[in-house]
């Protein structure tokens, strides 16, 4: 594995979880290192890592509800919430986080508070203090599932990243839902074209900041995906990443024709915000009798994809679940080095449950990246997929119905199973 960093240690030093899926009550101290916690399926281990994750980009990676992360028993008392609170150390500087989930407007829903190190901030403040990459099952369907899903992954890298996405994400979302929201009220004309202008200039401004800041993450992912890519398939298979944008940003539009961009994609090496934003701007007012027509915005970065190729082959249609598999876990460890150089801080590494989905080579893969990162999570049902050697270095935990504890680390599997 071609992974050696030598930058400022971040580690996630003390979880406290109240009423939080179904972790009634945890206070949780994690060394830095190598953190392997073994349970059955529905005791508590995604839930651990789906939390340490809220606290890093303040959204879960599994539901977009946030009712549903609110412990069932809670629910029933007169005033349910639910509390994450982190301790995250950054050499010799720690920062307190802190989010209370709350009911609202006695609708059913919850709205989040979030404090840092004691001061009442936004939720975008939050994100970035916290860096994760988080690795679960589901992440194959990063190459067979719908577009939506490899956007919000290219959102939650960058929004780690750069703040300045962030917002600009944020904005761009707004934006967008009041111009669909105006296009279904206004009827094609002069006056509809006035009444667009200004969330057509909102769209461009934002959404070409919003392609470029991608462009660049896929050209940088699939430099270093395609080195994870070739150590795990045995040097046989080159893996290319293309950008699969809803229009050409390289270049304004010609009169009358319609927004096709050819499936393999296109690599640009010099997109720039103003560059895009021009030519975002020039194709929403070529479209703009489409949109009336369709009642949404139907050019745009909410419309984006993200092709994995081998050789010219997609692998979304073409790639067997091996090499789907194959190709996810690459992504995954080129986000990882991505992060790390553009943060100058390594992430805290999240596995659920993946070592038992990867053979015997791919899995011992795996664990030499563990052992490059300040801080690895790792949860798993057994224990035999490490080897005595790796249990024997690592901190051990088990935990069973949302309780959690030390399994001294003797390095026997046969003895952390009794």
């Amino acid at each position: 594995m071609r992974m050696c960093y030598n930058v400022p240690a971040m580690w996630l030093q003390r979880l406290s979880l109240t009423n939080y899926r179904n972790y009634v009550r945890l206070e949780l101290h994690l060394p830095p290192g190598l953190s392997i916690i073994q349970g059955q399926n529905a005791q508590g281990k995604s839930n651990l890592l789906e939390a340490i994750a809220y606290l890093a980009t303040s959204r879960s990676p599994r539901t977009a509800s946030d009712a549903e992360l609110v412990n069932w028993l809670a629910l029933e008392e007169p005033f349910p919430y639910a509390r994450l609170a982190a301790d995250l150390a950054r050499g010799d500087h720690l920062d307190r986080v802190d989010i209370t989930l709350l009911p609202a407007n006695g609708n059913g829903g919850f709205r989040k508070q979030v404090r840092i190190n004691g001061v009442p901030r936004r939720a975008l403040d939050l994100v970035g203090l916290l860096l994760v990459v988080l690795f679960r099952p589901e992440d194959v369907d990063l190459i067979a599932g719908a577009p939506a899903g490899r956007r919000r992954y290219l959102d939650i890298a960058l929004c780690q990243m750069d703040p300045v996405y962030c917002r600009a994400l944020s904005e761009y979302n707004r934006a967008l839902e009041q111009r669909n929201a105006l296009l279904r009220s206004l009827q094609p004309g002069p006056e509809a074209a006035a009444q667009l202008r200004f969330w057509d200039e909102k769209l461009a401004e934002t959404g070409g900041l919003i392609i470029a800041r991608r462009q660049w993450l896929i050209n940088a992912l699939e430099k270093a995906a395609a080195l994870h890519h070739l150590d795990l398939s045995g040097g046989y298979e080159r893996l290319r990443l293309r950008y699969l944008p809803s229009f050409d940003p390289g270049r304004p539009p010609v009169r009358d024709a319609a927004p096709v961009v050819a499936e393999t994609g296109v690599r640009y090496d010099d997109l720039t915000p103003e560059r895009v934003g021009g030519v975002f701007l020039a194709w929403l007012h070529q479209n703009r009798s489409r949109d009336l027509a369709a009642g949404m915005t139907l050019l745009g970065p909410h419309r984006d994809d993200l092709g994995f190729y081998l050789g010219e082959r997609p692998l979304r249609h073409f790639g067997s679940r091996g090499q789907q598999r194959t190709a996810a876990l690459a992504a995954k460890l080129a986000e990882l080095t991505i992060m790390t150089e553009a943060t100058g801080t390594t992430p805290v590494l999240l596995l659920d449950d993946v070592m038992s989905e990867l053979d015997a080579d791919r899995r011992a893969m795996l664990l030499q990246v563990l052992t490059t990162v300040a801080q690895a999570i790792v949860t798993t049902t057994d224990w035999h997929p490490f080897s005595p050697a790796v249990l024997a270095q690592a901190h051990t935990w088990r935990v069973r119905s949302g309780q959690i504890e030390v399994v001294e680390p003797v390095g026997n599997v046969e003895t952390l199973e009794r």
